[in-house]
């Protein structure tokens, strides 16, 4: 099968292309593409320095199966999950099916990736082993999800990170209680569903916190209860930790999380958060940091949690379900759509706060 694909040789750029997709062994799937999601791990991958199709977040149609696939068929429409579970580690069995430790990112060796796509008569890995920014993909039978609600493409591939991320940060990780306090400091694609898994745990406030007043417009759309405009010269948000504590009887936030990826904001969610609270770092900073361990006083939990402990048999139904039911807003989430050959474009509106989600169309 040959298709078009963006391709990034990990060296800040990326180009368009032809690949060759073979077709899927006996435990994997070709899936055709029908839209990809914008991530700002996609703009990173872009340095990775390693040769990759990109794209993490994708939904499309089954076209063929390996004769061990049974949970799905040709012609049904599936999410693609990057977190890919194996079922039989340690992890897996555990419950922890995010970091399995075979196939997840978190894995050591291949992790997930399969050995069918082709561009320039060599093999090329895919990004987080699924590649959607491409016409066609071959992947695990277990990274696939049947979708069994009605729904768009567009909106549904975004749930495979950004959604995810969020939602089960505040559901999964947090465990948000209901009547509880809660501050969000990002409200990009992964904070607002922050906000939208908090306020379907039953939060009695949803602080919001960011510089952009048009970010925090969609907040309230989102089910923010408050919001608090930041100012650059805030740097380590003190003026925002009074306003917080100011809304919650001077004790501070229940749960902070902290959703921008800027790592000078590492510490930020301890500082809004009461004695034995819940500090999310959701954005996954991985850098290097210097953190004052008198804001771990008293008796905080700091988490660090990959893809909001993603378990793709029990989260994405629920995510569909609440959606169905209007509890859950997606449709909203996907500001712009764009082409394949429009993804320059798509990262500069990402980059400069223009969008909340923006989605690659393919094979329309």
């Amino acid at each position: 099968m040959k298709t078009r694909a963006a391709i990034s040789k990990g060296d800040g750029n990326f180009f368009i292309d032809e690949i060759e997709v073979l077709e899927p062994s006996a435990d994997e799937v070709m899936v055709q593409l029908k839209a990809a999601g914008i991530c700002h791990t996609d703009w990173d991958s872009l340095s990775w320095e390693e040769s990759l199709i990109l794209g993490h977040e994708g939904a499309g149609v089954i076209i063929s199966i390996g004769t061990n696939v049974t949970h799905v068929q040709p012609g049904d429409k599936v999410l693609l999950n990057w977190a890919i579970p194996c079922g039989d580690c340690y992890q897996c069995k555990e419950g922890n099916t995010c970091i399995c430790e075979k196939y997840s990112i978190s894995a050591e060796g291949k992790k997930g990736q399969t050995d069918k796509t082709y561009w320039n008569g060599k093999m090329i890995n895919r990004s987080f082993s699924l590649g959607t920014m491409s016409g066609y993909t071959v992947v695990r039978k277990e990274a696939v999800t049947k979708i069994e609600v009605e729904i768009s493409y567009a909106s549904a591939a975004i749930v495979g990170c950004g959604v995810m991320t969020g939602y089960g940060s505040a559901i999964n990780a947090a465990e948000v209680k209901r009547d509880s306090n809660v501050a969000v400091i990002g409200c990009g694609g992964v904070g607002l569903n922050v906000i939208q898994g908090a306020k379907i745990a039953g939060a009695s406030k949803i602080i919001a916190i960011d510089l952009k007043s048009q970010r925090l417009e969609m907040a309230l759309k989102f089910g923010a209860t408050h919001i608090l405009q930041s100012t650059p010269d805030d740097t380590e948000l003190s003026l925002v930790k009074e306003k917080v504590f100011a809304l919650t009887e001077n004790r501070g936030a229940d749960y902070a999380f902290e959703s921008t990826g800027n790592p000078a904001l590492g510490a930020a969610p301890l500082l809004l958060t009461r004695h034995a609270g819940k500090a999310i770092q959701v954005s996954g900073v991985e850098q290097e940091l210097t953190i004052d361990m008198t804001l771990f006083e008293w008796d905080k939990l700091y988490l660090n949690p990959l893809y909001g402990k993603c378990n793709p048999d029990r989260d994405f139904p629920k995510i569909f379900d609440h959606y169905k039911k209007g509890e859950l807003l997606l449709d909203e989430l996907v500001s712009k759509t764009y082409t394949l050959e429009q993804l320059k474009q798509a990262f500069d509106d990402m980059l400069e706060g223009r969008i909340a989600k923006g989605v690659i169309l393919l094979n329309q």
